[in-house]
């Protein structure tokens, strides 16, 4: 099995690019589906949402549509801080429109959480929520998803814009920590 180091944990291959991009094209077509008349705004929490973004992004058929990128922080190491940090904003106005935000990975909840009570004080038409990966059990808020890829457990992961302490996220395959 294929498997990577950063820094001190081992991680073997947990999700394949092709299964991660099979999973993003039935999304963007569904969305693509829901939003025609919408010219929706989407959002794209960095870091990690990047690559998920991107290929999404190239799977929406929509003329009329944006996308937009917030900088957002709640982990170090491979550990929640259990805060919300936003540290770079939202330049585009809102009022009015349909906002897509698109998450690599919600867990905890906290992070979408935190954007969606952010974004409902700029009077949007509405906030919908598309994240690639949901880990179910480690949620602790009730949040709303609108677009959910797969379903994971909490386990620890690394890759396709996922990092650990930074490093990582360049893989296009999706990593968990490997059992020792």
């Amino acid at each position: 099995m294929k498997q990577v180091k950063i820094h001190d944990k081992n991680f073997q291959l947990f999700i394949p690019y092709e299964k991660i991009r099979a999973t993003i094209e039935k999304m963007a077509e569904t969305m693509n589906n829901d939003l025609k008349e919408k010219n929706p705004l989407f959002l794209c929490i960095l870091n990690g949402s990047f690559m998920f973004a991107a290929e999404l992004f190239k799977r929406i058929s929509l003329i009329q549509t944006e996308i937009s990128f917030v900088k957002l922080a709640s982990y170090r190491g491979d550990k929640t801080s259990g805060q919300v940090k936003q540290l770079i904003g939202l330049n585009e106005v809102i009022e009015g429109r349909t906002v897509v935000v698109l998450e690599d990975i919600v867990d905890s909840g906290l992070t979408i959480e935190n954007i969606q009570g952010q974004l409902k004080l700029l009077n949007p038409r509405e906030v919908l929520v598309a994240t690639l990966l949901l880990k179910p059990d480690a949620l602790i808020r009730d949040v709303k998803l609108d677009y959910v890829g797969m379903e994971i457990p909490n386990d620890f992961i690394v890759g396709y814009g996922l990092d650990y302490d930074g490093l990582g996220r360049n893989l296009i395959d999706i990593y968990s920590v490997a059992n020792e």
